[in-house]
């Protein structure tokens, strides 16, 4: 593989952004600027660092040996390196026949062109639409109510047909923390003002928040 993706962030294991424990990846790069974003440091396309989708396989091939259920890719805005993405999750493909993958994209399917169809047809589930702070959802792992969740094989039938329509008392956060004091933390929460909360709590605790999470292993 000679196509390098531009990611914000990468992180393992992810426990809010899909089915069981995944590997994340959060590429850099996003020009749709939704009001009211929690990753706003992801919008710059110039952020971030290039990574080798081959490099980035071998991660993958080390969550898999590691138990991984999944991938979840984000951002920023995935689609708009459709090659490059569409090049690692072919290899993805080849791995197991039990690891699924699961893609954000602030787009409706119909906006797609053909390169970003390409791709995005490489995805068990994808999860379409902008968001909107105004019309909030409790819906698991979308962040306004006009984001669709599209299952788009068997794999992912099976394993999120239950949670379309689901709706959790709280939405499922993950924070991390390091020896060093630093945190960071992973999800979508169901109302604006959860972020700020958050940041709030883990700095009154003594931690230094980082929206950034990327770590080479």
């Amino acid at each position: 593989m000679s196509e390098t993706l531009r990611l914000a962030r990468a992180h393992f294991p992810v426990t809010a952004l899909g089915y069981g424990r995944r590997l994340g990846l959060w590429v850099q790069g996003c020009p749709l600027a939704c009001p009211g974003c929690i990753a706003k440091d992801t919008w710059d396309p110039a952020g971030g660092v290039e990574v080798d989708a081959g490099d980035l396989l071998d991660d993958v091939r080390r969550a898999v040996a590691a138990g991984a259920d999944g991938l979840t890719v984000s951002g920023g805005e995935p689609l708009l390196q459709a090659a490059a993405l569409g090049s690692l999750l072919r290899g993805v493909r080849e791995l197991s026949e039990s690891f699924d993958v699961l893609l954000y994209t602030g787009f409706d399917f119909t906006e797609l062109d053909r390169a970003q169809r390409a791709t995005a047809e490489l995805v068990d589930v994808l999860i379409t639409g902008r968001y909107v702070a105004t019309a909030p959802t409790k819906r698991i792992w979308r962040g306004s109510a006009n984001q669709e969740m599209l299952l788009r094989t068997p794999l992912a039938q099976e394993r999120y047909t239950e949670f379309l329509e689901y709706e959790p008392e709280a939405p499922p956060i993950q924070i991390e923390t390091s020896a060093d004091g630093r945190a960071w933390w992973v999800g979508v929460p169901n109302h604006p003002n959860t972020k700020r909360e958050l940041d709030r709590t883990l700095a009154a605790l003594g931690y230094t928040v980082e929206s950034v999470s990327w770590r080479r292993r």
